[in-house]
């Protein structure tokens, strides 16, 4: 997985190079490329990413619950 996400990666990121070369070489064109990676890296390498980083972890140890709280001591104040 480590590998598809970084061949992704290098593909947006090679479609976001090549459309700023056409946008100063030859004029608006390049726009769709910048576009077309950027739509990559938010619609598919994020979710991809995101997925991989927690497909084991226990997601209610990251939630905040009255029962997690640690209570502070508020003699002092």
């Amino acid at each position: 997985m480590k590998i598809a996400i970084r061949i992704i990666f290098c593909t947006a990121l090679a479609f976001i190079g090549y459309g700023y070369y056409i946008k100063n070489a030859a004029g608006n064109e390049g726009d769709k490329w910048v576009g077309i990676g950027v739509l990559i890296i938010a619609l598919v390498l994020m979710p991809l990413f995101l997925w991989h980083r927690y497909k084991n972890k226990k997601l209610t140890d990251f939630v905040l619950k009255n029962d997690n709280k640690n209570i502070e001591n508020t003699e002092n104040q």
